[in-house]
């Protein structure tokens, strides 16, 4: 039991750095696993966001900001915005919207560093018309891919999006090596077998604005 008490002093120390974040365990390296609701976005700025872009000279304020209470991004350059700790085992939501038309995005979830585009990841697709579909990136593999060059794995029903312009909402169950989706409350796609089981929450720009809300994680 002696190395109980150092690693639940980290947990608490890492809580404190998250805004609005409380009650949640760690485990070893660092990994979050929520014992309650955890506000990822405060709502206000962007404290315990990192940003990373395909073009390093662009600054991240140009394309990231807040309006009207949301996240806007505008898509342009390529990249996304993760978060500084590191996650598992945690129900996750995001709520998202197509201001200018239908366009391309995503949620990252399990993002392996280093930073760079694009890193080790799954995504869960936010592509107007395949939300729930999922992407793997370079490292990233489970079993429902269809041979080793294999990337994508379509959803399982109709597209369950609502019209563009419109809120959607995005839930995905992070449960050890399996990721489940479920968009508008409708299930949409399943992982299993990963070969990561915790890391970064990232949001994604790809091409077109899009905005965000609502972000945060919950126990499962």
């Amino acid at each position: 039991m002696a190395f109980v008490f150092p690693v639940l002093l980290v947990g608490l120390v890492a809580c404190g750095k998250q805004s609005g974040q409380s009650g949640n365990a760690q485990t070893g390296n660092d990994v979050i696993v929520p014992q309650e609701k955890m506000v990822l976005w405060n709502g206000t700025d962007f404290s315990n966001w990192v940003f990373q872009l395909k073009d390093p000279q662009v600054d991240p304020d140009q394309v990231w900001s807040i309006r009207d209470g949301n996240i806007r991004c505008e898509g342009q350059p390529f990249g996304y915005m993760r978060t500084t700790n590191t996650y598992a085992n945690y129900a996750l939501h995001v709520e998202w919207r197509w201001p200018e038309g239908a366009g391309n995005s995503g949620v990252f979830v399990h993002m392996q560093p280093p930073d760079k585009v694009w890193p080790t990841l799954l995504e869960c697709q936010l592509q107007s018309g395949h939300a729930g579909d999922f992407v793997s990136f370079p490292g990233m593999t489970f079993n429902e891919l269809e041979g080793p060059e294999a990337r994508v794995v379509a959803k399982k029903a109709e597209s369950s999006e609502h019209p563009v312009g419109e809120w959607n909402a995005y839930d995905i169950q992070v449960r050890g090596n399996s990721v489940k989706v479920y968009v508008n409350g409708v299930y949409q796609n399943e992982a299993t077998g990963l070969n990561y089981s915790s890391g970064k929450i990232c949001l994604q720009s790809e091409g077109k604005p899009v905005e965000f809300r609502n972000v945060y994680v919950e126990p499962l």
